[in-house]
C-alpha cells in the first residue's frame, strides 16, 4: 500500500470481495465474513489506517456493529443494494469523501462512489494484498 494510500480511510463491500473467489464461501456465509475482517484486522495493523466493512445480512451474534480490533464493522439488512446505500451513507458522513477509498468491483456501486468524490479499488488488488499479508 502506498503511503497516500494508508492515510485513507478504506471502506469494504464485504460480500462483493468475499464472492468474488470461488472458495466455498457460500457454505457458510457468516463464517467468511468473520475470516474477511480477521484478515482486514491484520491489513489496519500493518497499514495503520481506518478500515469498514460493510456486509450483507444481520449482525453476527458474536461480531456486532462496532469496532473490532481495528476494524468497524456495520451491517446492511434487509432488502436489495443496501448495503451498496450504507457505504454510500459512510462517504456522507465522513468528513471528506476524497479521503476514503471504496473496495468494490460492483458498477454501479463504482459510480455512485465516485460521484461522491470518493476513490474506488478494485476487490483482486485489496485480495492480493490481504494474501501478501497473509504470508
Amino acid at each position: 500500500m502506498t503511503a497516500e494510500a494508508s492515510l485513507s480511510h478504506l471502506i469494504v463491500d464485504a460480500m462483493n470481495v468475499i464472492g468474488s473467489r470461488p472458495d466455498g464461501w457460500w457454505r457458510d456465509r457468516d463464517a467468511a465474513v468473520r475470516r474477511l475482517v480477521a484478515r482486514l484486522q491484520h491489513l489496519a495493523v500493518e497499514s495503520g489506517s481506518p478500515i469498514t466493512v460493510v456486509a450483507d445480512g444481520r449482525p453476527l451474534n458474536d461480531m456486532p456493529e462496532g469496532e473490532h480490533a481495528g476494524v468497524t464493522v456495520l451491517y446492511a439488512w434487509p432488502g436489495r443494494n443496501t448495503a451498496d446505500d450504507r457505504i454510500i451513507e459512510v462517504l456522507e458522513r465522513s468528513e471528506d469523501a476524497t479521503k476514503c477509498v471504496v473496495v468494490t468491483s460492483d458498477r454501479a456501486l463504482v459510480e455512485r462512489v465516485r460521484a461522491t468524490g470518493a476513490d474506488v479499488r478494485g476487490t483482486r488488488s485489496l485480495l492480493e494484498e490481504l494474501d501478501a499479508i497473509a504470508r
